[in-house]
């Protein structure tokens, strides 16, 4: 599935990118064609194994990205793109891809961070996510969630462009 994999998801990635970076926000007309395209793709090319392979690729991705985003740290449109890329490129290189994503994510947000002069904040809560759950249970404490206006908000999806093309060329 690699090969045929990389073009749409070049595309998709591209796209999803710069809509983030411009708006905070991944766009369902983006997401949706591409996830049930990867799963017709991998149905075509593989039979029902690629259709078993796609559908455990999205499921990872969306059970893995839905924690955080249900935690309040990850937008919807983030967890339905990782979905979309798993239908893609199966549950194998997905995994590997979701290592790349948050090692790149983690270097970004620092960045950033570093950039808007608030370091010293993200790292307070950080540990606060870490280590406060004890206090406020499993969910993130408002401060800190996407849905506040007050938060700082990056833009992920060049996070997840990134990972997921290393995650290409590392196979």
């Amino acid at each position: 599935m690699h090969w045929i994999a990389w073009w749409p998801t070049l595309f998709v990635l591209a796209v999803a990118t710069f809509t983030d970076i411009r708006s905070r926000r991944i766009p369902n007309w983006l997401v949706f064609p591409f996830l049930l395209s990867g799963i017709v793709v991998s149905t075509w090319v593989a039979g029902w194994h690629g259709l078993g392979q796609s559908l455990a690729g999205m499921s990872l991705g969306a059970l893995i990205y839905g924690l955080l985003a249900w935690m309040g740290g990850m937008g919807m449109g983030d967890v339905k793109l990782c979905a979309a890329i798993g239908a893609w490129v199966w549950w194998q290189q997905l995994v590997f891809a979701l290592v790349m994503i948050g090692v790149v994510g983690g270097v970004m947000a620092l960045a950033w961070a570093a950039c808007g002069g608030f370091l010293g904040e993200m790292f307070a809560g950080a540990g606060d996510l870490v280590f406060g759950w004890r206090k406020r249970g499993l969910h993130t404490p408002p401060e800190l969630q996407l849905s506040n206006p007050k938060a700082r908000k990056m833009p992920y999806a060049p996070a997840i462009a990134i990972g997921t093309l290393i995650s290409f060329f590392s196979r």
